[in-house]
């Protein structure tokens, strides 16, 4: 009864508690600190800092990777081309690019020198129509001067070096610049005439420098290396393979030399390292002859076995077989066309077409053929064991014109005021006894025969003592001899200077095919001749 009869008790603890509650309340209301609003506001405000920093993290970390990425790139772009550059020196496509760029920049600044002789001599104001007008005349100077030489390259047209060379003094004779222990067998030059080959029959390889006659030998590899690189056992009584070289060549880009001789293979050699790289088997007689084919890596190869073969070197692989002669194939030639020139003992010459598989076959009056080169793709000339000189066309069966006794002991202006020439262009020799004149008669057989590319200038080799030098004219006055350059032993090889300045002789005590003479006051080497042109 007393708590319901005291409302004004309740009412006043009522307002009591409540004002408490009130009071505490409104504290809370006012209180930023507290407030769920600025909470919530600072929470984002550190969320939005932690991202700041994840993000300035991811950045950091980005730019890092990125960097990584870029020298990753850098790194495999330099060894990209360093690969390239690698490749650059081992590719022949590359190669020739790049010296037909050198090529074209010489002419070009052979024109821009023209250019400013005419340029000093007129003194006028460079106009743009006077610069255009000449650099159209330097354009066609070069395409004058490109399309000259491939004529000459062709065969077309033959440069004229045989009027202009000088005759030697007599001190101005051959000059031995390599000694070799026996005779000769081969000797070749690179394209550019800086670097000379050359190979003897006890096997020495070696290559040397044209200006200083350095000399660099090449090395021949174990019996285990040469079955590596492809070399078959040898055949019948031998036991091991022969080092007796008979034949040389080397390519048109200075990459490759190839070696042939009594082991029946035809040897590769890498000219950078004078290691041996290759063996082609397949011969079944000794290797006699080699050449490449002109701005290739074709190389054929003439044997004893009367087959002529085809590899390519570049890609280390044999190619075919050639068939026709009846006897050992003895020489063997190529011009930048696919014909190739082969002489055998058969008295045949034969030419071979042979992206169409045919051949042309001609017949020497003479009792046997020695060796044949090319004069072009339309002439060539062939020698005889008579001592006689054949110059042939393609178009003909028989030499349009022969010197015959052309290494004979006595000279040819002996014979001519003695017999004079004969109406078919002979040289007869009927009045002169030849047991009193001619040495041994190996001695008069042309042994080597060499034609300045492109030109009509000629040498033949024998071993009368004499290398003789010959002026090829058109085919009504045909061959006529220039000078006679004193050089003792047998001339088994003979090379001349793509200029025309020089001529190399490969020289020995015997005959390049066999022992059936000997001369002993000879020295075996290469010999050189310089020539002095007009």
């Amino acid at each position: 009864m007393k708590e319901k009869g005291d409302p004004k008790k309740k009412k006043r603890g009522f307002g009591q508690k409540g004002s408490k509650n009130n009071n505490t309340s409104s504290k809370n209301r006012l209180s930023v600190s507290h407030d769920p609003f600025f909470d919530s506001e600072e929470k984002g405000s550190k969320r939005r800092r932690r991202m700041e920093e994840d993000d300035e993290d991811i950045a950091s970390s980005s730019e890092e990777e990125v960097e990584e990425e870029d020298e990753d790139r850098e790194k495999r772009e330099g060894e990209k081309e360093e690969d390239e550059e690698e490749e650059e020196e081992e590719t022949v496509g590359e190669r020739k690019l790049r010296l037909s760029k050198q090529w074209l920049d010489n002419f070009r600044d052979i024109a821009e020198r023209k250019e400013l002789e005419d340029m000093e001599s007129e003194e006028d104001e460079d106009t743009e129509k006077e610069r255009v007008r000449r650099e159209g005349e330097r354009d066609s100077r070069i395409a004058k001067i490109l399309q000259r030489e491939q004529l000459e390259d062709s065969g077309r047209v033959r440069r004229a070096i045989a009027s202009r060379v000088q005759k030697p003094e007599t001190s101005d004779g051959f000059q031995i610049l390599v000694k070799h222990r026996q005779s000769v067998t081969a000797v070749r030059l690179s394209e550019d005439d800086s670097r000379g080959f050359s190979a003897s029959k006890d096997g020495n390889i070696v290559h040397w420098d044209v200006d200083n006659g350095k000399i660099e030998k090449y090395n021949w590899p174990s019996d285990e290396v040469l079955k590596s690189n492809g070399a078959k056992d040898p055949h019948g009584r031998a036991t091991k393979h022969s080092n007796h070289v008979l034949a040389l060549a080397v390519s048109f880009d200075g990459r490759y030399l190839a070696s042939g001789g009594m082991d029946r293979h035809v040897h590769l050699w890498d000219v950078r390292t004078r290691q041996h790289i290759q063996a082609f088997p397949g011969h079944k007689g000794a290797v006699s002859c080699l050449t490449f084919r002109q701005g290739t890596s074709e190389l054929f190869s003439g044997s004893y076995d009367r087959a002529v073969k085809i590899w390519n070197a570049e890609d280390r692989a044999y190619i075919s077989s050639l068939y026709g002669h009846q006897s050992e194939v003895l020489t063997i030639d190529c011009l930048r066309s696919e014909r190739v020139l082969t002489v055998g003992r058969d008295r045949t010459m034969h030419l071979f077409k042979v992206p169409e598989e045919t051949q042309l076959i001609y017949r020497a009056p003479a009792a046997s053929l020695e060796c044949g080169c090319f004069i072009n793709n339309q002439e060539f000339l062939s020698g005889s064991d008579d001592g006689s000189i054949e110059h042939w066309n393609v178009l003909r069966k028989k030499p349009v014109h022969i010197v015959k006794n052309a290494h004979a002991s006595f000279s040819s202006h002996e014979v001519e005021m003695e017999n004079g020439a004969l109406s078919n262009g002979h040289i007869g020799n009927d009045s002169k006894s030849s047991e009193s004149f001619s040495p041994p008669l190996a001695r008069s057989w042309i042994s080597s025969l060499a034609v300045c590319r492109s030109s009509d200038l000629a040498a033949s080799g024998a071993g009368n003592g004499f290398v003789r030098l010959w002026a090829i004219q058109n085919e009504s006055k045909g061959i006529s001899q220039l000078f006679e350059l004193p050089l003792d032993g047998f001339v088994n090889s003979l090379a001349f200077a793509r200029s025309g300045k020089f001529l190399l002789a490969g020289v020995g005590q015997e005959p390049r095919l066999g022992r059936w003479d000997r001369i002993p006051d000879a020295r075996n080497g290469v010999a050189v001749q310089s020539l002095k042109l007009l």
